[in-house]
């Protein structure tokens, strides 16, 4: 007789993750989101690179505080894909397995995102 498929409460399990698993799964979503918001990020260029009057629309659309959250938010998003991404190279390459290690690697490229972030949001605001 087959098992009943088992009942995972996220919400309840969520609080009780390692950060090696936060940061893991955090790294799939910021890919998700970065692709999802590739063409915005494609356009605001473009915008930057037509007529004078694509790059008033860009500058309107970029003093909006709404807006500069949103792109203080991808860059974050942004930042925390690529230092993970450097860390899960280094375990690609069987560096860092150790339980401790890999706990304090995960712990840096967590504050280091949010630090990186934080430093060119302020430069950028």
């Amino acid at each position: 007789m087959k098992k009943p498929p088992k009942y995972i409460d996220v919400p309840y399990l969520a609080p009780r993750m390692s950060i090696t698993a936060i940061v893991s799964i955090l790294h799939r979503l910021t890919g998700i989101a970065l692709c999802a918001c590739l063409p915005l990020i494609i356009w605001l260029f473009s915008c930057t690179l037509n007529q004078e009057t694509d790059f008033a629309i860009y500058r309107s659309l970029i003093e909006n505080p709404l807006v500069k959250i949103i792109l203080i938010g991808l860059l974050w998003a942004y930042l925390h894909h690529v230092f993970a991404g450097i860390r899960f190279l280094f375990l690609d390459l069987h560096k860092g397995l150790d339980a401790p290690v890999a706990q304090m690697t995960a712990k840096i490229v967590a504050i280091l995102a949010v630090v990186v972030t934080l430093i060119m949001g302020v430069a950028l605001w």
